[in-house]
């Protein structure tokens, strides 16, 4: 029983709701609040908007210049303005960009024709705009079904009648001892299809105002096009240069990596380098301390009393020959000299080696053996190392190679390639100077695929070691075809889509069927012609006055 309850509450409020969205859907357009009239020739695309004229007063009229093909603002250009009637005075003044100001009276109610000569940078130009409607009236809109009121609602009047009436067989069958649950579902069961019929029936008048709603037609009023710098191309076939991409990944250059690795067991005397650090060839990044066990430590010792004997002995026969030197050759005096001499260097060298020997340790300089930037490490004073790890890692990618991948059915055109273009994955950067280093010389086994490898100027680091990017292969092949630069390609609905201009202020959306992209055009297999004026510039800004529309 409460679930009956529940159903003759929500029924009234659904039918009301359904009432309401359709009134929603028959809505008319808000009226228009100006005239307008245009004209264009090959240079110029001429719009005139104004409101309603009186005749024999002064008005103002608002005069948009655009260049025809690009739809470009036309600005500081020199105009004439004359009429059928030669009596009449036009004074057009600069507002901004593209747009001017004419003042004038017309003395009759009729719709007169403008003769305008421009004169800019693009050339001069004579062009008429007719049916300028003087003591014409604005169109009102007119009222919706949205006005009604509450109670003019059918379903209101169709949920209070089923309600009543399942209200009153309520009683009937109380009286009777009738199970008033399987009555009142009967009833509803037989009134459902009638409501559906009517409801049907109602929104069935309505089919176009629907369908209007898909429309790809839509209004931007030039003003708006001016400020968004909505600019336009004309179509026309031409080459469209074929291309081919390969995936690769960014890999350091010949000398653009390089490690340092401990020579020896030991520990971290001191780090002097920070990751991310720009160093130069040469620099000490740290000072290793070697540890000295007992076997090495003998022989040290060994050495060094071995160097400090013959020392005493160089010394003692230098000095010896010294007091007698008038009587012996010259030969035993050199000989004697370098002697010593060479003994005294090689004990000063066995000194700065083992400075810590009486530590049982020496210390060891870790530099750096390119010029580059410290790669991440975690190191610090006193740390132990082992023999052949790896301490630091320097990175230099201001030059770079990308490794790609090419199949056999193109590694043909690779080598008369004009061109070559690196991509990043999400297009945040990319880079026009790529040059071939190195064609295909092994087969990968396994999907036979040839190694190939570029290499990349890196000047400001955008791309990254290990990055996966494409490489854009710009062949000798052109082929004839429509083509619209990349910028003017959209998503909606998940689909491709451009917008063509097809009058001063109207526009429209034409879903295309993508072909080759070369990086900068895209070849267009379906969706527009030769001709056609596309949008190139502010292709997002028009999607979103689209989808606001």
């Amino acid at each position: 029983m409460k679930k009956i309850f529940f159903i003759l509450f929500i029924l009234p409020v659904h039918l009301y709701a359904h009432d309401e969205e359709h009134g929603k859907k028959t809505k008319q357009e808000a009226a228009l609040t100006y005239f307008s009239s245009e004209n264009n020739s090959d240079k110029y695309e001429v719009l005139i908007k104004y409101p309603e004229i009186e005749p024999g007063n002064e008005t103002v009229l608002q005069l948009l210049i655009s260049n025809y093909v690009t739809n470009e603002p036309v600005d500081s250009a020199k105009l004439a303005i004359i009429s059928s009637e030669n009596d009449l005075k036009f004074d057009a003044v600069r507002i901004d960009k593209g747009i001017y100001q004419i003042s004038a009276k017309f003395p009759e109610q009729k719709s007169y024709a403008l003769n305008i000569t421009i004169n800019s940078k693009l050339g001069a130009d004579l062009i008429q705009i007719k049916d300028i409607k003087v003591g014409e009236k604005l169109p009102v809109a007119e009222a919706t079904h949205s006005d009604e009121s509450f109670f003019k609602s059918y379903g209101i009047w169709i949920g209070a009648g089923l309600l009543g009436g399942i209200i009153l067989t309520l009683i009937i069958t109380r009286k009777r001892k009738i199970n008033p649950t399987a009555t009142i579902l009967l009833c509803i069961t037989l009134m459902i299809p009638a409501n559906i019929e009517t409801i049907s029936a109602h929104e069935g008048h309505d089919d176009n105002a629907k369908g209007n709603n898909f429309s790809g037609n839509f209004i931007v009023p030039k003003e708006t096009q001016f400020l968004f710098n909505i600019y336009t191309q004309k179509i026309k076939s031409g080459d469209f240069t074929e291309t081919i991409n390969l995936f690769g990944t960014v890999i350091p250059a010949s000398n653009g990596r390089a490690t340092v690795q401990s020579p020896q067991s030991g520990k971290i005397n001191t780090v002097n380098v920070r990751v991310g650090q720009t160093v130069s060839q040469g620099d000490i990044l740290a000072i290793l301390e070697q540890s000295i066990d007992a076997s090495s430590q003998v022989d040290l010792l060994t050495q060094k009393n071995a160097l400090d004997e013959e020392l005493v002995a160089a010394k003692k026969e230098y000095d010896r020959l010294q007091t007698i030197k008038d009587i012996v050759s010259k030969k035993e005096l050199d000989e004697a000299d370098a002697r010593y001499n060479t003994a005294l260097e090689n004990k000063k060298v066995f000194d700065n080696l083992n400075a810590g020997n009486a530590s049982n340790s020496k210390l060891i300089y870790l530099k750096s053996p390119i010029n580059g930037v410290v790669d991440y490490f975690n190191l610090s004073s006193g740390a132990s190392v082992n023999a052949n790890e790896t301490i630091f890692t320097i990175n230099n990618i201001s030059k770079v190679y990308i490794e790609a991948q090419v199949y056999d059915e193109n590694a043909a055109k690779i080598k008369s390639a004009t061109k070559f273009v690196a991509e990043c994955s999400d297009d945040t950067h990319a880079s026009s100077e790529v040059k071939l280093i190195s064609l295909p010389l092994t087969i990968n086994a396994t999907n036979q695929s040839q190694k190939i490898l570029f290499e990349l100027d890196n000047k400001n680091n955008e791309f990254k070691l290990g990055e996966f990017v494409t490489v854009r292969v710009f062949t000798d092949n052109l082929i004839r075809n429509i083509a619209v630069p990349n910028s003017s390609i959209m998503e909606m609905n998940g689909k491709p889509v451009v917008f063509l201009k097809d009058a001063a202020e109207k526009y429209s959306i034409s879903y295309i069927s993508a072909g080759q992209n070369n990086g900068d055009y895209t070849v267009i297999e379906k969706g527009i012609e030769e001709d056609e004026r596309v949008v190139t510039n502010g292709s997002y800004q028009m999607k979103m006055i689209y989808v606001n529309q």
